[in-house]
């Protein structure tokens, strides 16, 4: 069993390397003990902080997978397509993140006027509410970035029924602190835990399901004994699937962003384009966001940019996108290609650049992968379905 090394190394070549190590027990072995949350999480790939920012494509873990295991790698695969059904669902219904958002601001607000919400608030996020398992997690999750996958269920079951919080906080605290957190899989994760989601459907953290599945470490005593659910808007109904941009033969850059690190997989660019980056990281959250992210999205970048030859490459920030503008404009450059972002804060950058690089007559084309343009348009409803059409 090997460990997951906490700080993570933010470079492609400690990608490839954990998925090779990980690919000989993907498949009955992770099925296994997948759900066990032990010291080191030694049941788990601990790939998702390489896939959220692509220094792995999904495609290529997949691939990989398949390739190992024909047969028999079933539920690891299927933690894979979670993450695409997340983005693709939420990628057709924006409004929901928008909703999250303005939730979070008036969860925010009310911190402000009420004292007793802010102090269980703030144990909550300190590990300091007296509930065995639950402090363990908010402090790991702060000092790591990481949680096991089991572990956050329970912590948002918890925070949400038995503590009460609004579940935008917890969706912020986790968004703010894990290093793979991303906008669709987090938000749409809590709401499927207070029943957001799937209309009535509702996850109950249990003492005797902590206990079996942490070795006995915890055994939290008072949690709620019932969970019902949120009260629900219904769903808007999904936008049309987004498309591609055509590229045009024009001077170009490439600009690649946190969301899609793998600098590859668009092979009709100009091989001779300059590089630049675009970092969002601050916007993840109103406040402030774990540095343990921040530094991790910090080295994947340069570490993108020495593999492409570009290591000086320039990086922009959400609030420089004029800067980000007239540098290309003083480049000569035309056309800034990007790999497409979903729906989040670099995907509302993107579409605030668009108009200042039109003032200065360069278009933004934004490429849509191959797996996400064949996969997102299965995610119409819950995960069972989608997996039947794209597994």
């Amino acid at each position: 069993m090997t460990a997951l090394p906490l700080p993570l190394p933010a470079t492609r070549a400690a990608a490839t390397a954990r998925l090779a190590a990980f690919l000989p027990r993907a498949g009955l072995p992770y099925a296994a003990r997948r759900n066990e949350d032990l010291p080191g999480h030694p049941h788990v790939s601990g790939l998702s902080p390489y896939i959220r920012h692509r220094l792995l494509t999904e495609a290529e873990v997949i691939d990989a997978t398949l390739r190992a295991h024909p047969q028999g790698a079933d539920k690891f695969l299927a933690e894979v397509w979670w993450r695409t059904y997340w983005k693709g669902w939420l990628e057709r219904r924006p409004a929901i993140w928008s909703a999250y958002r303005q939730g979070l601001t008036a969860a925010l607000d009310r911190l402000h006027v009420e004292s007793g919400l802010r102090q269980q608030w703030e144990a909550a996020c300190t590990g300091t509410t007296g509930i065995d398992g639950f402090d363990h997690w908010a402090q790991e999750l702060a000092a790591t970035g990481y949680l096991h996958n089991h572990a956050r269920m329970w912590f948002a079951s918890i925070w949400i029924f038995t503590l009460r919080l609004p579940w935008e906080l917890g969706a912020d605290f986790f968004l703010r602190h894990l290093i793979d957190g991303d906008p669709a899989s987090n938000t749409l994760s809590w709401r499927w835990v207070g029943g957001l989601h799937t209309p009535g459907k509702t996850y109950a953290a249990t003492a005797d399901n902590i206990a079996r599945n942490t070795a006995g470490r915890f055994r939290p005593k008072g949690l709620a004994a019932t969970c019902p659910p949120l009260p629900m808007a219904p769903h808007p109904a999904p936008r049309p699937m987004p498309e591609g941009d055509i590229l045009h033969d024009l001077p170009t850059a490439l600009l690649l962003h946190e969301d899609d690190l793998a600098g590859d997989g668009f092979p009709h660019l100009p091989p001779d384009r300059p590089l630049l980056f675009l970092t969002t990281t601050t916007r993840r959250s109103p406040l402030a966001v774990n540095p343990l992210v921040t530094a991790f999205v910090d080295d994947a970048l340069a570490d993108t940019a020495r593999r492409m030859g570009q290591a000086g490459a320039p990086r922009f920030i959400d609030a420089t996108l004029d800067g980000l503008a007239d540098h290309l404009a003083t480049q000569g450059i035309r056309q800034l290609v990007t790999p497409y972002a979903p729906i989040g804060p670099t995907a509302a950058a993107l579409q605030r650049l668009g108009p200042l690089l039109a003032s200065r007559d360069i278009r933004l084309a934004r490429l849509l992968r191959d797996h996400d343009a064949q996969a997102w348009p299965h995610a119409t409803h819950g995960f069972f379905r989608f997996r039947e059409g794209v597994m």
